[in-house]
C-alpha cells in the first residue's frame, strides 16, 4: 500500500466508541448480517442506550448475543429484519422487532423500500494494497444495496473476515467516512460429518440416489444437508450454486468432486450467497478465486439457478399439510426464521433442464402429551400459520419413510402419498382426518 493510501486509512481511523457517537436518536442504523456483523461497534452503540431513543437497528440472522437486547435501556432500540436468527427471534419475543416477509432473491427491495439506513456499519476484511476491502463471508449477499442507500458508511476492519471474490464483493477506502479496527472472531459451527440418527441416514440415502454425476447442488442447513453433502464423495463433476456455503461444499471442492465443469451460470466457480461454518471454512474462502460470491438477487434469482442443467435443490421444512402446503418459517403466530430462499430454489431447480427440488424432514417432532409421536405431516395448519412454499410449487417430499413427487399427483393422491410418508402411528388419524375433510 502506498504511503498516501496508508495516510488515508490513518486519517479515517476512529475507535468503536467514536463510531458509536455518530449515532443520533431517531435514526435507522444498519449493523450487519450473519457472519458479517459489526459487533464491536454494535456493542459500543448499545452502551449508549441511556443517551438514545427511537433507534431502528437493521440486521438479519444475527448469531452472537446482541447487547441491544440486554443493555441498560433496551427500549431505545427496535430491530427491523427480513430473516430472523437467534437474536432477532429474541427481540421478536420481547416485542421489540419488526419483520418483513421477502424472498432472499428480492432482498434489495427491503434495502430500498422498507429499511432506509441513515448510517451503516459494515464488517470487512483487511485491505489489499490498493485500499479495497471485501464485504466478507456474508456481507456480499446484501451490503451492496445498503451501500446504495447511504453514503454514511463506517467500516469495521476485521482480520477475521475473509477476503472473498465474486460480484460486488468489495468496498474502497474512499467510500468510507471512517474505519474502526476491531478483530472480532467469527461465529462458527463444527465442521465435518456428523453422527447420523437412523431417520437422517434413511433420508440421505433416498436423496443420494437422486443426484447424478454432473449435477449442480444447493443444500440448506441441518443434518440432512450435512449428510447428503458428505455422502457425495463417490460422485463426479458436481457443481455448486447455493445460497449458503458450508463445510461439506468445501470438502467436496478439496476432493475434486465439485469442479464446476458443467454449470452454465458462472462456469468453473462455486456460486455462493453467504457462508456459515467452521473456522477452516472461512480460511478456505480467503482469496479463493474458485469461489464466486454474489448478492442474493443474483445468486437466488430463479432464472440464474435454472441455467444449470440437473440442478438439485435440497431444503427442509417445519411441517406440511395434506394439501401439500409447506410451513418452513414458523407455526401459528410463532415466527421462527423467514421466507428465506426456499421459494427461489424450489422454483429455479424445477425450471432447470433435468432439475429437481426436494424438501426433506423427519416425519415427527417430539411427542404429544400422551406420549404419541407428534407428526410434522398434519391435516391442516394451526390458524395464522404462514405458508412458505405453496402446494403448486412443491415437488419431491422426503421423510425417513420414503420419497414422493407430489407435483404430478391429484389432491387425493397427494394426501394418500403424504400419509404414507408419516410415522406409522400417525397414519390412522391422518387418514380419518383426510376422509373427514373430503380429500378422498
Amino acid at each position: 500500500m502506498t504511503p498516501q493510501r496508508q495516510r488515508e486509512f490513518q486519517d479515517k481511523t476512529i475507535t468503536a466508541q467514536e463510531a458509536a457517537a455518530l449515532v443520533h436518536s431517531g435514526q435507522s442504523v444498519y449493523i450487519g448480517c450473519c457472519t458479517s456483523y459489526a459487533r464491536a461497534i454494535a456493542d459500543a452503540i448499545a452502551a449508549r442506550s441511556e443517551e438514545l431513543e427511537d433507534i431502528t437497528i437493521g440486521c438479519s440472522n444475527i448469531i452472537p448475543p446482541m447487547t441491544f437486547l440486554d443493555c441498560a435501556n433496551p427500549d431505545a432500540f427496535r430491530i427491523s429484519t427480513y430473516f430472523m436468527g437467534y437474536e432477532e427471534r429474541r427481540a421478536w419475543k420481547a416485542g421489540r422487532a419488526d419483520f418483513t416477509s421477502v424472498h432472499l432473491g428480492q432482498v434489495d427491495q427491503w434495502c430500498r423500500e422498507t429499511f432506509h439506513p441513515d448510517i451503516a456499519f459494515l464488517d470487512v476484511s483487511l485491505p489489499d494494497e490498493n485500499g479495497y476491502m471485501s464485504l466478507g463471508a456474508s456481507g456480499c449477499c446484501m451490503h451492496p444495496f445498503i451501500m446504495e442507500e447511504t453514503d454514511n458508511i463506517i467500516l469495521q476492519i476485521n482480520r477475521c473476515s475473509p477476503f472473498v471474490t465474486g460480484d460486488r464483493t468489495q468496498i474502497h477506502i474512499s467510500q468510507a467516512k471512517h474505519v474502526v479496527w476491531a478483530d472480532v472472531p467469527k461465529e462458527t459451527v463444527p465442521g465435518g460429518p456428523m453422527e447420523e440418527d437412523p431417520e437422517t441416514e434413511a433420508m440421505s440415502r433416498f436423496l443420494l440416489d437422486q443426484i447424478p454425476d454432473g449435477a449442480c447442488l444447493q443444500l440448506g442447513i441441518g443434518g440432512v444437508a450435512n449428510a447428503v453433502g458428505y455422502g457425495l464423495m463417490s460422485k463426479n463433476d458436481l457443481g455448486c450454486h447455493t445460497e449458503m456455503m458450508s463445510d461439506s461444499f468445501m470438502a467436496l471442492m478439496k476432493a475434486g468432486v465439485i469442479n464446476n465443469s458443467r454449470p452454465k451460470f458462472i462456469p468453473g466457480r462455486s456460486v455462493v450467497g453467504f457462508a456459515f461454518g467452521s473456522q477452516a471454512l472461512y480460511e478456505f474462502l480467503d482469496h479463493n478465486e474458485n469461489m464466486f460470491f454474489g448478492p442474493f438477487p443474483v445468486v437466488n434469482n430463479p432464472a440464474n439457478i435454472a441455467k444449470n442443467d440437473n440442478m438439485i435443490s435440497i431444503n427442509t421444512a417445519m411441517s406440511i399439510d395434506l394439501f401439500g402446503q409447506v410451513a418452513a418459517e414458523g407455526m401459528g403466530l410463532n415466527q421462527f426464521s423467514g421466507t428465506g430462499g426456499q421459494g427461489d430454489y424450489v422454483r429455479g431447480a424445477q425450471l432447470a433442464k433435468g432439475g429437481k427440488s426436494f424438501l426433506a424432514f423427519k416425519s415427527t417432532l417430539g411427542t404429544n402429551d400422551d406420549g404419541s409421536p407428534k407428526s410434522r405431516i398434519v391435516p391442516y395448519f394451526p390458524p395464522a400459520t404462514i405458508v412458505t412454499t405453496p402446494r403448486s410449487d412443491v415437488q419431491y417430499v422426503v421423510t425417513e419413510y420414503g420419497m414422493v413427487n407430489l407435483k404430478v399427483l391429484t389432491m387425493a393422491d397427494r394426501a394418500r402419498a403424504l400419509i404414507d410418508l408419516a410415522h406409522p402411528d400417525c397414519r390412522p388419524e391422518l387418514t380419518a382426518q383426510a376422509k373427514k375433510m373430503g380429500l378422498f
